[in-house]
C-alpha cells in the first residue's frame, strides 16, 4: 500500500499562520523520510481555522530539504484562477524539484460565494461578463479551462487564434525539466466523469464527504477513455486513489480526544456555523461541543481512520480492499493538546509515524 499526506496547514488557538507553516515544514519533512509517496496541500479561502491559500507559493517553502516525496496542490481551484497563472506556477516548480510536482485541480471555489468572487476580482456587484455582456460562471468553463492547463504545460503550449487566420503560441515559463502530472479532484461524479473522458488521473475525496466513494470511483473507471496529452505521462488505464481523515495514537481512547477539534470544526461547517481557528484538545473542545456536535461526529467517524496504529492499519487495508485502491492519501487531523509548541504539530506527526511503522516499514 502506498500512503500520501493531505495538508490543510490548519491554524489553532493563538496560533499565527507563519507558525501554522513553520508546523508543516516539519511535518512534510517527517513524510519525506518515511517514505510516504505524495504531499499535497488544499487551497481553501476566508477560513480562519486554515492557512493552506496558495498551493503553489506554499510548496516552493515546504518542499525545501525534500529529497524524493512528491510535491502537490490538492487542489488548485481552478475557477478561481486564469490556466496560464496556473500553469507557470506549476512551471516554476518544475523548474525548481524536477519530475516531482503534482497538479491536482479542482472546480469547487473552496470558500463561500462573495469570497469566490473576490478571488476573480469582483467585489460588490461586479460581474464577469464575455465581450457581447453576458455573463460568465467560470464554474461552467471548468472542461476548457483544464484542456488550456495542459496545452499550456505542454512542451508545443497553446495555440491561441489570431485575425487573418493567425496563431500565437503560448506556452507556460520558465521552462521546466519535466511537466506537472495533472489530476482531477472531485466529490462528486462530475469530475470523475471529466478525468474519464480526458483520460486523467482521478482523485475522490473521500475526506471531505465521505458518501458517493464508490459510485464515483465505479464511473470514473467504467467511463475511462485513454488519451495521450503532450508533456503527461501516459495513462493507459483508470488511475485514482481517494483522501482519508486519519488520527493515530497509542490509544483508541487518546485518539479519539485528539480527533475532537477537527470534528467539532466539520459539524460546524455542516450546520453553517462560523469556522473559527481549531480549539484545543481537553476542556477547550470540551466546553464548545454540543450534543448537536457530537452527534455529527459520530456520523462523520464512520468514515475516518481512528483508533491505534493496528486498528488503522486494519481500517486502511479494509478502505483499499472496499474501494479498489493501492493508495491512499491521509488527511492528519489530530489536534494540538494547551502544552504543545505552536509551531510543531505533535499529534499529526505521531499519526505519520505509527502509520508508517505497521505499513511502510
Amino acid at each position: 500500500m502506498k500512503l500520501s499526506v493531505l495538508d490543510l496547514i490548519p491554524v489553532r488557538g493563538d496560533q499565527t499562520t507563519a507558525q501554522a507553516l513553520h508546523a508543516s515544514k516539519s511535518l512534510v519533512g517527517t513524510a519525506d523520510r518515511l517514505g510516504y509517496t505524495r504531499y499535497w496541500v488544499a487551497e481553501h479561502h476566508n477560513m480562519k481555522s486554515v492557512a493552506s491559500t496558495s498551493p503553489g507559493i506554499e510548496l516552493m517553502h515546504l518542499g525545501q530539504g525534500t529529497e524524493r516525496i512528491r510535491l502537490g496542490s490538492g487542489g488548485v481551484m481552478l475557477p478561481n484562477h486564469a490556466p496560464l497563472a496556473v500553469a507557470e506556477q506549476f512551471a516554476l516548480l518544475s523548474a525548481v524539484y524536477g519530475d516531482r510536482i503534482d497538479l491536482g485541480i479542482g472546480r469547487a471555489p473552496g470558500t463561500d460565494p462573495i469570497t469566490s468572487m473576490a478571488m476573480r476580482g469582483h467585489l460588490g456587484e461586479g460581474r464577469m461578463v464575455d465581450r457581447e455582456g453576458n455573463q460568465i460562471d467560470p464554474v461552467e468553463q471548468f472542461p476548457q479551462h483544464v484542456m488550456d492547463t495542459l496545452a499550456l504545460l505542454s512542451p508545443e503550449g497553446a495555440a491561441v487564434p489570431m485575425f487573418g487566420g493567425r496563431e500565437h503560441r503560448l506556452a507556460a515559463t520558465p521552462r521546466m525539466t519535466a511537466a506537472p502530472h495533472v489530476w482531477l479532484l472531485g466529490s462528486s461524479g462530475y469530475s470523475a466523469q471529466l478525468s474519464a473522458a480526458l483520460g486523467l488521473p482521478y482523485v475522490f475525496a473521500h475526506h471531505f464527504s465521505g458518501h458517493g466513494t464508490e459510485a464515483a470511483l465505479n464511473l470514473y473507471r467504467n467511463s475511462f477513455t485513454p488519451t495521450a496529452h503532450a508533456g503527461q505521462p501516459e495513462v493507459s488505464a483508470p488511475t485514482t486513489f481517494l483522501t482519508v481523515n486519519a488520527v493515530v495514537a497509542d490509544t483508541r481512547e487518546e485518539a479519539l480526544a485528539l480527533a475532537e477539534p477537527y470534528m467539532f470544526t466539520m459539524a460546524n461547517l455542516r450546520i453553517g456555523a462560523p469556522i473559527t481557528t481549531l480549539p484545543l484538545v481537553g476542556a477547550d473542545v470540551a466546553e464548545k461541543m454540543s450534543a448537536g456536535h457530537r452527534e455529527l461526529a459520530e456520523k462523520m467517524l464512520s468514515t475516518w481512520i481512528v483508533g491505534t496504529p493496528a486498528e488503522a492499519a486494519a481500517q486502511l487495508q479494509e478502505t483499499t480492499a472496499r474501494f479498489d485502491v493501492d493508495e491512499v492519501m491521509i488527511h492528519p487531523v489530530a489536534g494540538a493538546r494547551p502544552e504543545d509548541p505552536l509551531d510543531e504539530v505533535p499529534g499529526r506527526t505521531r499519526t505519520l509515524e505509527l502509520l508508517a511503522g505497521e505499513l511502510l516499514g
